[in-house]
């Protein structure tokens, strides 16, 4: 395989713009598929890349869906990502493994809230983009609007590169700015690409834009740069090189449009990929030698060089588990042992596939900075394999804080065994799902991203385990601080028949602002021996995990020992564990202790007219607005609103604006608890703590 034609892009989007209709046209032109499958089709079949039986009936996706696809001579491996901020996830492991995406944007809403955060994934892994313009032949639509929100929402360099012949139902094509033509697309389903002359009335406007993109594009270009102030003619190929130079270099994102569901503009789109997007050989990746204190190696797309490969996301299915990985060096062939080099294990490899959605084709290797999948590898999402006995290890993609729970518990003995294992799996195919059982309520506790993520998994706990359980009301992920200083000074002391524990440990604890916690030993002639030191930190530590409020963990804090005393025989490292425990809780309680709670960014969208609505309805969950836009029919409410507000809230906004507003909402930090919030949770703590010491 020539390398050098192969291309590993995701599409990502705000939700509802139109990821997955773009990738089922991209598989029928591509000749993937045979007939076009809606979203939302009557038949209920579904999108091909939405396999799940919950995605086919919501009509949204929940899981990242892979395939390949050949366009021109070019192998085009291709991930559709989720768009809901709950599955948010899935689109991190997705562009943590890609070279370059599509950045999907709705003509009629423009950039949204959730193409915010996906700009933002895109550049924390530096991954090139092309940003599409879909859904042009909606009422309202405006790419050149949706051009400009791209440079002043987003901080991007965006450039047109085509421009729509006609608008809303009046679609009819697109002009090439580069090569100065119009794009027909003809046909049942728009696969006969028609190219002919610009229309008469749009020849004007086509030429001030194509200045407008050379003018941009020659920054990447000195021989363009000549060209344009000779006046000269400019070469095709000159253009689409500048284009390119500027894109790898995340300087530049061709704008490109068109109407997916219409089947206008995906052919131009394929071609756009093959022309600015990167192949595997133009990417930097590197790698940590574990074997040289953590040194960076730089990895190189060569075949004949030892493997390294990054799992990235895991299926637990009937036939076992399935892991899918990404080629960063040499080749994966069937039969070649690895090494999994985070539990220092040695696998074969026994069966190699290729994804198409959830069908799979067995293949005997996988290329140098392929995409494939593995079958009966026992390993975690993020582990780095490795062959020809080299023992790097990749950086792992960023993984968001999970910020609501819930309690659930099984209806039965039977469904308590099903729940076991469904956790199991679950867990492990998504890091940003967590779940433990609470020491002091037996509760099994599930995290997640929000009220949807939960939802998905407890529905699929239902219908692929047959499991049910009873939801206990979600429960807020509080934190507790310090607002002053107070000093301690505390003595262990305890007798037995043998050898005591003795430990002193004086000095203060104190609020501070630039972490969780800190440690500082200003231990002074030895008053506490080194060999103790450590103890009193880990004493400190394992007294923040509860506050005692209301049980949550201590943030914010500094704990400062200044003086202490040990005894020749009676002091041991748990004595000095225990001092540190109780000279925290002999301090805490004087240091004026408060209650965190989270309060999340969030963002709500609908028609201008439900404003009002939307202001009162976030005032009255103790929000704050930060900021409002309208963008002629629509507009968009910026605010801050405590998390155990929130509940519920996709609901009552449904209901207060006729379905038409939608909003997503993401951590954004913790906040002081008001008085009166705070003195609820610690009567409601204080009862349940007596409640579990009376049984």
């Amino acid at each position: 395989m020539d390398i050098s034609k192969m291309r590993n892009i995701g599409i990502s989007a705000h939700i509802d713009s139109g990821k997955t209709t773009l990738s089922e046209r991209v598989l029928f032109y591509s000749n993937k598929i045979h007939i076009i499958r809606e979203v939302r089709g009557k038949d209920g079949v579904g999108a091909t890349m939405d396999s799940m039986e919950l995605e086919k009936e919501r009509g949204i996706t929940i899981q990242s869906a892979a395939t390949q696809v050949e366009w021109k001579e070019h192998v085009i491996n291709l991930i559709d990502t989720p768009g809901h901020v709950d599955f948010t996830i899935e689109v991190e492991r997705s562009l943590r493994v890609l070279d370059g995406a599509i950045l999907v944007l709705c003509a009629v809403g423009g950039v949204q809230s959730q193409s915010i955060t996906v700009d933002r994934q895109l550049k924390r892994y530096h991954v090139p983009r092309i940003a599409f313009v879909n859904k042009c032949d909606r009422a309202g639509a405006n790419p050149f609007k949706v051009k400009n929100q791209l440079r002043e929402k987003l901080g991007l360099n965006a450039v047109l590169t085509q421009i729509p012949v006609g608008l809303e139902d009046k679609l009819e094509g697109v002009v090439d700015l580069i090569t100065m033509r119009a794009l027909y697309f003809d046909g049942d389903n728009g696969e006969i690409v028609r190219v002919a002359e610009i229309p008469a009335h749009l020849k004007a406007d086509a030429a001030k834009h194509r200045e407008e993109m050379l003018d941009a594009v020659s920054e990447f270009s000195d021989e363009l740069t000549e060209l344009l102030l000779e006046e000269s003619s400019i070469p095709e190929d000159l253009v689409r090189k500048a284009i390119r130079k500027g894109t790898l270099e995340e300087k530049l994102v061709p704008v490109m449009l068109g109407s997916a569901y219409k089947n206008k503009g995906i052919q131009p789109l394929l071609d756009g990929v093959t022309y600015y997007l990167p192949n595997p050989t133009e990417v930097r990746n590197f790698a940590l030698d574990l074997d040289k204190n953590e040194e960076q190696v730089e990895l190189s797309v060569d075949g004949d060089k030892p493997t390294v490969a990054l799992g990235f996301k895991l299926e637990d299915g009937k036939y076992g588990q399935l892991t899918y990985v990404r080629i960063y060096q040499g080749q994966l062939r069937k039969g070649d042992e690895l090494m999994n080099t985070r539990s220092r294990k040695k696998f074969k490899i026994g069966r190699l596939v290729r994804m198409h959605a959830n069908n799979m084709e067995d293949i005997t290797e996988g290329a140098p900075g392929d995409i494939a999948a593995l079958f009966g590898v026992e390993c975690a999402s993020g582990d780095t394999f490795c062959g020809g006995g080299l023992n790097y290890a990749m950086s792992s993609m960023f993984v968001p804080e999970p910020v609501i729970s819930l309690a659930i518990t099984p209806k039965d003995k039977k469904s308590a065994d099903q729940m076991a294992k469904a956790l199991g799996r679950f867990t492990k195919e998504d890091p940003s799902f967590q779940t433990f059982v609470d020491p002091e309520s037996n509760q099994t506790i599930i995290k997640g991203m929000g009220e949807l993520h939960l939802d998905v998994y407890i529905t699929r706990m239902l219908r692929e385990y047959n499991c049910e359980v009873e939801i206990g009301m979600p429960q807020v992920a509080y934190r507790e601080t310090i607002t002053h200083r107070a000093e301690f000074n505390y003595i262990h002391k305890k007798q037995t028949g043998g050898s005591g524990q003795y430990g002193r440990v004086a000095g203060y604890i104190e609020p501070w602002t630039e972490g969780d916690y800190e440690f500082v030993d200003n231990i002074k002639g030895g008053a506490i021996p080194t060999e103790f030191i450590p103890s009193c930190d880990k004493g400190f530590r394992e007294a923040i995990k509860k506050g005692s409020l209301i049980g949550f963990p201590v943030v914010n804090i500094r704990c400062l020992i200044n003086d202490g005393q040990s005894h020749s025989v009676d002091s041991s490292d748990i004595a000095f564990q225990l001092a540190a425990i109780g000279a925290f809780r002999e301090a805490y309680s004087k240091a004026k202790p408060c209650i965190l709670e989270p309060i999340m960014k969030v963002s709500v969208e609908g028609p201008t007219e439900f404003q009002g609505n939307i202001f009162a309805s976030i005032n009255q969950r103790r929000g704050v607005i930060v900021s409002s836009n309208e963008d002629g029919i629509f507009s968009r409410v910026e605010a801050e609103a405590p998390l155990s507000e929130m509940f519920g809230y996709s609901t009552a906004l449904r209901g207060m604006t006729q379905g038409k507003a939608e909003f997503s909402m993401e951590f954004e930090k913790y906040g002081k608890a008001p008085a009166g919030i705070s003195d609820a949770l610690i009567k409601e703590f204080t009862e349940k703590k007596r409640g579990v010491e009376n049984k």
